[in-house]
């Protein structure tokens, strides 16, 4: 094997590529009495396949989201738009309050296949079911099969990420 990059140089390199920003959410079912919605901000996400429809996202090992998603398989991706950029920031924040509050006054709906919260004013909305979980490193890849695909917004420009910052196409 040969070398490996050093972290700063890598992490200095991938700002340089220009990300979607998505929020991932899934519905804890068993987290009492009503069950907890968790969410997250991720970048890492990509399309894989069309026949069939599937996605990819990275999660961080240990978190919320990963220990949660071992467990119950269903989630959603709602694709933020660029007025969305408060609700990719709260998401994203590291040893945040409980999800239930980050929650509170975002508009959300129940989506039918997955239970999971699903961000009123999206660009698009997919729920997906977890086909297969790869290690890779620190983060877990989730390959979802995409059970259902909706763009209910046409209005506004997508959410980016780069250089460490939200930004908007022009």
């Amino acid at each position: 094997m040969g070398p490996t990059a050093d972290i700063d140089d890598f992490r200095a390199a991938m700002t340089r590529l220009a990300a979607g920003v998505v929020l991932i959410t899934a519905h804890d079912a068993d987290d009492p009495p009503r069950g907890e919605d968790v969410g997250m901000t991720a970048t890492a996400f990509m399309s894989v396949s069309l026949e069939p429809p599937l996605v990819l996202v990275s999660v961080r090992v240990g978190s919320r989201m990963d220990e949660l998603l071992e467990r119950q398989p269903r989630w959603a991706v709602s694709v933020l738009s660029e007025s969305q950029r408060h609700i990719a920031g709260r998401f994203a924040m590291r040893g945040r309050v409980s999800d239930r509050l980050l929650f509170e006054d975002v508009a959300y709906y129940r989506g039918e296949e997955s239970g999971a919260p699903v961000l009123g004013g999206a660009l698009a909305i997919l729920e997906c079911e977890t086909e297969q979980r790869v290690a890779a490193g620190d983060h877990t890849l989730l390959i979802g099969r995409v059970m259902t695909a909706r763009t209910p917004s046409a209005e506004g420009g997508p959410l980016t990420y780069f250089r460490g910052r939200y930004r908007y196409l022009t």
